[in-house]
């Protein structure tokens, strides 16, 4: 349930933060929100992440389907159990549906979020982007912080000796 949740919130937010930008700024413009670091803005984007793969919006949306028909599917297998790593899933698979869903009604995605400094400015984003960021960034964080704890409560990975079990008289050799 708690899944379900965060991926319905998301997206929901998701979509709305879209389309009032899109009802109340034009294509293409900006409003200065603060003064030389963000501006709300209004683009719309054919690409992938940072505009990569650009005018391609038709492959990326079947590949954004694929992701998220595995994701669903494999989530369990995939995917430890626990609070975070749940959150790290909802979170991902709510961006796809917020990016997957522009894709299907504008043939691009929606972008407003626009960071810079001075002439330097971050590629526009949206509510979207940050959830699969987020979702990735907690995965992360919290398998390696899981596989840490699990050694350390278990002693050797079985991969070899870990930093934190690490026994210098273990080298051949070597004399301690």
């Amino acid at each position: 349930m708690f899944v379900l949740i965060v991926i319905s919130v998301v997206t929901v937010l998701d979509q709305l933060s879209k389309t009032l930008i899109s009802l109340h700024l034009d294509h293409h413009s900006a409003i200065p929100v603060v003064s030389g670091c963000f501006n709300l803005a209004h683009v719309h984007n054919t690409g992938a992440a940072f505009s990569m793969f650009r005018d391609s919006n038709e492959p990326l949306a079947l590949f954004s389907a694929v992701i998220l028909i595995g994701l669903i599917c494999f989530w369990k297998r995939i995917l430890n159990c626990t609070l975070p790593h749940r959150f790290a899933i909802a979170m991902m698979i709510a961006g796809i549906i917020g990016n997957l869903l522009d894709r299907i009604r504008f043939a691009s995605v929606v972008d407003f979020l626009d960071f810079y400094w001075k002439n330097n400015h971050f590629p526009t984003f949206n509510i979207a982007d940050s959830s699969i960021c987020i979702g990735v960034a907690v995965y992360v964080l919290f398998s390696i912080f899981d596989r840490r704890i699990s050694i350390g409560a278990h002693g050797k990975s079985g991969a070899g000796e870990e930093a934190g079990n690490f026994q210098p008289e273990s080298i051949p050799g070597r004399q301690v």
